[in-house]
């Protein structure tokens, strides 16, 4: 596959979907990807027009996923799609992906994994069984300066870790939304659509991977507070959790819709015995790290002192602001290098081609059922699988 762009097909993502155009403008980034077939809604017409407006063949753009992975299975080799992209409501992940899979197909699919941790394990077996790629688009991964905080735990310049205090949070959800018409509201708190967790699946597990992948710490056990606040909302809207990790690091997960006024505020801070570190997604470029013994330090994207593993993941020099979309596309360059290489692989934490896939989808599945099930038990603590998930 060296030397040439590689193909991705698109399910879900359709006229005024928000993530799926966040999906295509991080594909085309590098120019490594380029989208050529699509099922984008169930609604044909929409479908249809979602096809035009990104200059798609008509003949590759189909009402389902199914008929687009026969079509696609049917083209020669070098014609067919190289991945399929799920970029749908939860409900959709498992059996799209398992589609994709058992059809050939590499997938790269929004969080969270699934449902519930069952599904998730039943992709986990289809990607085993196919022997193809799974990635996650757990986008703030792909940020260079989370690398850079995940780089310098690793090498103990903090001493062991003691701390470990993640949030992600959010107040768009503060009223009623979803019983307004407001269609990323509607689905988002929907059981049926969404799973297990509100902002426990929606956020929540964006905070819990963060916090292992930063910190290179697994969690053990929890002690978990889930709440709904909007009066008549299936699903919570309002998490707080108590972390034991291993090696005796202990901390705390926050995941809220409801924190009005607030408008994305994923921060973690993690402290060992000789100093810590802290990174706000709301300022993405800066990694402020605060010492026992000596003042603090500010640490730029494109600055000087930048490890090894960050320098790939920056794009621009010191001063131009990139974010988002950025990192979403350090993820897409990742699984691409993969594919090239023709490996269903991830490379290793820090690594240019690492990127989330079955390991971190399993952990964070089963991370929801433990919030959920620690809820609801008057037991202080519930143990939490710390190893064995992706064996």
């Amino acid at each position: 596959m060296a030397g040439r762009r590689l193909k991705l097909a698109m399910a879900g993502g359709g006229e005024g979907a928000f993530i799926g155009g966040v999906h295509r403008m991080a594909a085309a980034l590098d120019g490594d990807w380029q989208l050529v077939a699509g099922a984008f809604s169930s609604d044909p017409a929409r479908n249809r027009r979602t096809g035009e407006q990104l200059g798609l063949d008509p003949a590759r753009v189909h009402d389902t996923l199914d008929a687009l992975l026969a079509d696609e299975r049917a083209r020669p080799k070098g014609e067919r799609i190289d991945a399929v992209a799920i970029v749908t409501p939860n409900h959709l992940h498992a059996p799209m992906a398992i589609a994709a899979l058992d059809a050939g197909f590499p997938v790269f699919s929004e969080k969270p994994m699934a449902m519930n941790l069952a599904e998730a394990q039943a992709i986990a077996e289809a990607a085993r069984a196919s022997g193809r790629l799974y990635a996650l688009a757990f986008t703030y991964s792909g940020y260079p300066m989370v690398e850079e905080a995940r780089a310098r735990v690793a090498r103990g310049d903090f001493g062991r870790v003691r701390l470990v205090h993640v949030e992600y949070v959010q107040g768009w959800l503060s009223s009623p939304l979803d019983r307004e018409g407001n269609k990323q509201a509607e689905w988002r708190t929907d059981p049926a659509r969404a799973g297990l967790g509100g902002a426990l699946g929606d956020i929540g597990t964006h905070a819990f991977q963060l916090a292992e992948h930063v910190s290179g710490l697994t969690v053990e056990a929890l002690s978990a507070d889930v709440t709904t606040h909007v009066a008549g909302r299936m699903l919570d809207d309002d998490v707080n959790v108590l972390l034991r990790f291993a090696e005796g690091a202990r901390g705390t997960l926050r995941a809220t819709q409801v924190a009005a006024g607030e408008e994305n505020g994923l921060r973690i801070r993690i402290h060992g015995e000789k100093g810590g570190l802290e990174w706000s997604q709301m300022e993405p470029n800066t990694l402020t790290l605060r010492w026992l013994d000596r003042p603090a330090e500010i640490v730029r994207a494109g600055g000087p002192g930048l490890s090894r593993t960050t320098l790939p993941r920056l794009r621009t020099p010191s001063g131009h602001p990139e974010g988002y979309i950025e990192a979403f596309g350090n993820l897409y360059r990742a699984v691409a290098g993969s594919l090239r290489d023709d490996a269903p692989k991830g490379g290793a934490w820090g690594e240019a081609d690492w990127f989330p896939g079955l390991e971190a989808g399993l952990r964070t599945m089963a991370f929801v059922e433990a919030v959920l099930e620690s809820a609801k038990s008057q037991e202080k603590w519930t143990a939490f699988p710390a190893a064995g998930l992706a064996a």
